[in-house]
């Protein structure tokens, strides 16, 4: 089936799902003037596991959405509000929008904006991506993409599959993010503090730091509900290990940009503090990224 489908905030991730999706679909990438032009002027160059340049619309803004169109957003979560609110009275009862994004209840965010004009649900990725410049993203690994479980998620999922993204519906999405989250907590500000690539955080030593910070998600986790004791430091350094890809904290702290620290660890304090847990590693770090993104 041939869907409409718009990413919303297409940046290195949303412009990698953009070109796999334009395939069997018809694809609008809203994002940046700069890239907007580049990509209408010359297509959206992929590099790294592929090499082809698509053909697809890109623009800065939309001020119409057709019937049945699949939104992606895929920008930061804390940017969400500035992506959603200008379409709000667009949606339409069949828009779906599909919050492709790090961190915990991103999708509630997009539900307080939009109510119950459409339907919102949520989706994690482990694929890698680097915005390289306008009209260029690197494409460093092809990994799984989650969505929740609702009405039409099998065929989203199924839609993904044949563009060729690994994708499959969620059983249980809220554990499911957990896992990511906890990977990002121990990945993202390590890299980024020491400014190396996923892979090298893999290093058997930085394990007694990485522990800290994973005990502390563990505990705050099990107090949420969820069961994570398949995780552990070295199932975390086994998935890793290898990877060139860097961490979209360490791209932001590259570019000078806001980070997701608040939406990962500092919502693991946050939570813990709910709980009655003390999260000192997490909110140390929290402390340290908001440091060096100033």
């Amino acid at each position: 089936m041939i869907m409409k489908i718009i990413i919303l905030g297409a940046g290195a991730i949303g412009s990698l799902y953009g070109a796999k999706l334009s395939k069997f679909n018809e694809v609008t990438l809203v994002a940046r003037q700069k890239h907007v032009d580049k990509i209408n002027k010359d297509g959206l160059k992929i590099t790294g596991e592929e090499n082809n340049t698509y053909k697809l619309k890109a623009v800065p803004s939309i001020n119409a959405i057709d019937d049945s169109t699949l939104i992606i957003l895929t920008t930061k979560v804390h940017d969400s509000k500035n992506a959603i609110e200008p379409i709000k009275d667009l949606v339409k009862k069949d828009t779906i929008i599909l919050c492709l994004q790090n961190g915990l209840n991103s999708e509630d965010i997009v539900k307080e904006i939009v109510g119950d004009k459409c339907l919102v649900i949520r989706g994690i990725t482990a694929v890698g991506a680097t915005f390289l410049e306008p009209g260029i993203v690197q494409f460093n690994n092809l990994s799984y993409t989650k969505i929740e479980k609702s009405p039409i998620s099998k065929d989203l999922a199924d839609n993904f599959n044949k563009c060729g993204l690994k994708a499959n519906v969620s059983e249980n999405i809220k554990e499911d993010i957990w896992k990511k989250l906890i990977v990002n907590c121990v990945l993202n500000p390590v890299s980024a503090i020491l400014r190396i690539d996923n892979g090298a955080t893999a290093d058997e030593k930085l394990n007694p730091l990485k522990k800290l910070i994973f005990d502390e998600c563990i505990k705050v986790a099990g107090k949420d509900s969820i069961d994570v004791d398949i995780y552990s430091i070295e199932t975390i350094n086994k998935a890793i290990k290898g990877s060139r890809n860097l961490s979209s904290m360490h791209q932001d702290i590259i570019k000078g940009k806001k980070t997701e620290i608040d939406y990962l660890n500092g919502a693991v304090v946050e939570l813990g503090k709910k709980y009655g847990i003390k999260c000192p590693v997490n909110e140390a770090l929290v402390m340290i990224i908001k440091e060096m993104e100033k």
